[in-house]
Order: C-alpha cells, then structure tokens, then sequence
C-alpha cells in the first residue's frame, strides 16, 4: 500500500520514507531541470531570494511538453537525475526534502540527503503522457526564458512514485 506524502514535505515526513517505498504525492511540488538548478545555486550564492521556497520542497526533474487542448501540461514524464547531481547539494543543505527524478544519484547527493533528512524519488520514464494526469495546474514562477525548462509550480494530487534512496543510506539499486 502506498504512503500518502504531502508536499511541501516535512522532516519527519520525509525521515519515517525508506528505500523501495511506495508514496503518492499530492500537493505542491516544483518542475525544474539541470539550467534551472545552476541559476538557483548561483541566487544562493549571491545571497538572493529564490523564486520559491526551497525548505521542505520536492523538485521534480522534468521539462513538460506544451499543454495540448483541455489539459493544464503536456506530456510530463521524468529527466534523468544525475544531470542535476552538481547543484542538488547545495538545495538539499538550503531545505530541499525530496526530488523526483530517473536514475542514480552520486555519492555527494547521497551524503547531502543523510545529513539533512531528504530523499530521493523515482518515477517511470516513458510514461509522461499518464503521469501529466496527475498534474492539476500548472504555471511558471521563474526563468521564462528557459521554455519547457522554466520552473514551473505543479499542484499534484496522487502522483506516484517508489523511494529511491532514502536519507538512511538505503537504496533500490
């Protein structure tokens, strides 16, 4: 049976999640891939204020197609994790708690998520057009210019997604 996990997620919330767990996610959750991370590593750096709030937040690692008639996103299936291993450090240690991604995380990710208590989700690659279902709004809060990479706040109910590394040093693979 899967985890009901609310997003933004708390510490504890995500602390009591281990590997290979099954959780839907509803809630708030934020789209942004590897451009994006490097543009908020670098507000950070020069003490900047995000474009959303980055304590308890769940990223997900994803550029949707355009939205087609009658839906609010287009196909909305998940990127590759490791293209944002560089930056996930830096956001994990200013609050991020959970990303949603494919695929292996490095060993600097893996040491930022036991240390501040996040965890790492996968979803099924492929699969976009059925999980954008579970996506109820969608709008861009930042980077525009960036297009279908632009962050964008999703409002989500049970999205489906299995723990990949839990922030105990536990992992599916």
């Amino acid at each position: 049976m899967a985890t009901k996990l609310i997003a933004p997620v708390s510490d504890v919330a995500a602390r009591s999640l281990n590997a290979g767990d099954e959780v839907l996610i509803s809630g708030v959750i934020y789209s942004a891939r590897d451009m994006a991370h490097k543009r908020l590593c670098e507000a950070i750096a020069r003490g900047e204020e995000l474009p959303f709030e980055l304590e308890g937040a769940v990223i997900y690692f994803v550029g949707p197609t355009p939205e087609r008639p009658g839906r609010v996103i287009g196909s909305a299936g998940p990127t590759t994790s490791g293209r944002m291993d560089a930056f996930s450090p830096v956001l994990i240690a200013h609050g991020l708690k959970a990303m949603i991604g494919k695929g292996y995380r490095s060993d600097a990710v893996r040491r930022a998520m036991e240390q501040y208590g996040a965890v790492h989700l996968a979803t099924i690659g492929g699969a976009g057009a059925l999980l954008s279902k579970h996506i109820k709004k969608s709008e861009v809060v930042a980077y525009e210019d960036l297009g279908t990479e632009a962050i964008r706040r999703l409002v989500v109910e049970d999205f489906p997604a299995v723990v990949a590394y839990d922030c105990h040093g536990a992992s599916i693979y």
